[in-house]
């Protein structure tokens, strides 16, 4: 990391928690079959195994991570076959796999924490770490900026500047999703073809709002202090540490940091790797 000199040698020891649960429902929206996001082909490798491979293959970074925890599916079957697809490759970089929550992103973070400190590792354990699964494109010099701040405070996050305009919407008429005719001849997807109902109902001042980003990192005692409260509903983690109180340090986020939510987006995050579109099946399909 920046300005450190030969020989360095850091005290904090990171658990990584992937949350990989999701449904990919934003994805698959355009039509066609429905697969996950996290096996889309990133130059070969699913975007989820790009993901971790991140940390792993970070230079200074790397050597900090004790240990990682992805939580999948949590139906059985479906667990069943996230394991068949993913197990070998992630397992070779040191990950463990378990079920992750049935609705809510909080409940596969504390499915993963919970399994975390089952784990041998856990008592070394000084900070943990909670990174999107869909998030393959994170630069090194972000990781740099975030675990270097994490030494010193108790929660980071990474935050882009807001530089939209933001308006808050009522909520869609009933006659909204009615086909636009003109989608058939323009050969648009059901989805993209839908007329619009909303309309604004006011515009919000975007003054002091940042998009927040991950990897966010907390020091542990932080982080199983924010789980073990009352009410864990929330976006993102970062939200249970300011309902302790805890300072929440923002440092400079990457634009390139993007979360995959939909096609186009995987197409982007192709882009900024410079990899090619495989043109074919999955890739835990091809090989």
């Amino acid at each position: 990391m920046p300005g450190r000199g030969p020989g360095y040698r850091s005290a904090v020891r990171v658990c990584l928690l992937i949350p990989a649960a999701g449904a990919s429902k934003r994805f698959n929206a355009e039509g066609g079959a429905e697969r996950s996001k996290l096996d889309a082909d990133l130059g070969g490798r699913p975007v989820l195994q790009r993901t971790i491979e991140q940390f792993v293959n970070h230079a200074e970074v790397g050597p900090l991570v004790a240990s990682i925890v992805v939580a999948g599916p949590h139906e059985g079957e479906a667990f069943a076959e996230f394991r068949t697809r993913h197990a070998d490759r992630l397992g070779l970089m040191g990950a463990a796999l378990c079920r992750g929550g049935e609705a809510h992103r909080w409940q596969t973070v504390l499915a993963a924490l919970r399994h975390a400190q089952s784990l041998p590792t856990w008592g070394d354990i000084t900070h943990v770490a909670v990174h999107d699964a869909a998030r393959p494109c994170t630069p090194a010099e972000l990781l740099d900026r975030v675990f270097a701040a994490a030494e010193r405070h108790a929660a980071v996050v990474p935050a882009v500047e807001v530089t939209d305009t933001l308006k808050r919407v009522a909520a869609e008429r009933a006659d909204a999703g009615e086909r636009d005719p003109i989608a058939d001849i323009l050969g648009l997807s059901p989805a993209e073809g839908k007329v619009s109902r909303r309309t604004v109902s006011s515009t919000l001042d975007r003054g002091g709002v940042v998009a927040a980003q991950t990897p966010q990192v907390f020091r542990r005692q932080v982080f199983e202090s924010a789980y073990a409260q009352a009410d864990l509903s929330s976006t993102d983690d970062a939200q249970l540490a300011e309902r302790l109180g805890e300072a929440v340090l923002v440092v400079e986020g990457d634009e390139r940091n993007l979360k995959i939510t939909r096609p186009n987006d995987l197409r982007l995050a192709r882009a900024i790797l410079g990899v090619r579109d495989p043109e074919g099946r999955e890739t835990h399909k091809r090989f």
